[in-house]
């Protein structure tokens, strides 16, 4: 059963593990640092749909249906699925995955889904309230283009501080097995609102939560960056990448400059790939990031403790219409080595 360490992060004495996971991703993204990492990638945006939202689910059931073929189980085998992605009722997720089968939580924590669905599978496997429980995000590009800023007709200028919201979608399988890349501890994250109000400028709005949490987290477990081998959040881009390792020695003495990577700055090169902008962003940035190259670090060895952190703006296309600021949230997954 999870125990609570210190105030806001829970132990999970079990150790979950992740049995199976895949990633796929869009032809920009197969463009990037990681595009060999990626299971699939998707050359026609479209994916032979009529609409991108049509696309985004085609993504999102690949993503879960790989992982699951690849822990060696069939969706019939999931007690429960914890999903969710950008669009208005999820529906991204939902259209997508209806024909599994499986039981189906969705949960919203913008680009933050993806630890937050790990998060909350990782504990009901732990409680052993299941044996196995599948988390699940995506995004894409034009669809939240589309959603939360302007059709891309418009052909609207970007500024230097947005991100690039990724095409690409993640899945893990997490069970009660003992495996390669296994889930030690679990933080959900504060509501932080500095009043940023630039919905182009997400790493501003979605630093403080960040640094919120890494600081509540390693508080918490006694713990300091050295401790890892990743700080990995997600996703802030440059811009919040900068301002997050600046808040923490600023207002928590903590510097975390040496080990912090963020999954907007991986999956694109924001020097060669300029119309990138700040660096990726969506929920399918960190769960394509992790669901591809993190978790295939950490089998092989090569990263034994890693701190994701996944970053959310609680906004919409409303909300910004409405002069409203941004809240943001981050949630904290650590992955550990077998």
């Amino acid at each position: 059963m999870p125990v609570r360490q210190g105030r806001y992060t829970l132990l999970l004495p079990s150790m979950p593990g992740i049995s199976g996971y895949a990633a796929v991703a869009g032809k920009k993204e197969s463009e990037g640092p990681l595009g060999n990492a990626f299971d699939y990638i998707y050359e026609d945006g479209m994916a032979g749909k009529k609409s991108w939202e049509k696309a985004e689910s085609v993504l999102h059931r690949d993503a879960v249906t790989r992982a699951i073929s690849k822990a060696g189980i069939s969706p019939e085998d999931a007690d429960v699925i914890f999903a969710g992605d950008l669009l208005n009722q999820c529906t991204g997720t939902t259209f997508g995955i209806r024909e599994l089968g499986i039981p189906f939580a969705g949960v919203y924590g913008a680009c933050s889904t993806m630890a937050l669905s790990m998060a909350m599978a990782s504990v009901w496997v732990d409680g052993k309230v299941c044996n196995t429980a599948v988390a699940s995000t995506s995004s894409h590009f034009c669809s939240a283009e589309k959603q939360f800023r302007m059709p891309l007709e418009y052909g609207g200028q970007r500024t230097p501080t947005a991100q690039w919201t990724v095409t690409g979608a993640g899945a893990a399988v997490i069970t009660q097995k003992d495996c390669g890349a296994k889930i030690e501890k679990v933080i959900i994250g504060r509501i932080q609102d500095y009043g940023i109000k630039d919905p182009n400028n997400m790493g501003a709005a979605m630093a403080p939560a960040a640094c919120r949490t890494i600081a509540d987290f390693l508080t918490d477990t006694n713990t300091q960056p050295s401790d890892y081998d990743m700080i990995l959040t997600g996703d802030l881009g440059s811009v919040g990448s900068e301002l997050l390792c600046e808040l923490m020695v600023k207002q928590e003495n903590i510097d975390i400059s040496s080990v912090h990577e963020d999954c907007g700055l991986m999956i694109f090169d924001i020097v060669r790939q300029k119309d990138t902008g700040a660096g990726g962003s969506g929920c399918g940035c960190s769960g394509a990031v992790v669901c591809s190259d993190i978790l295939s670090r950490i089998e092989n060895g090569e990263l034994k403790r890693v701190l994701f952190v996944g970053t959310g703006a609680l906004m919409s296309g409303v909300s910004s219409l409405q002069s409203e600021s941004i809240p943001a949230v981050a949630h904290g997954v650590l992955l550990t080595g077998g």
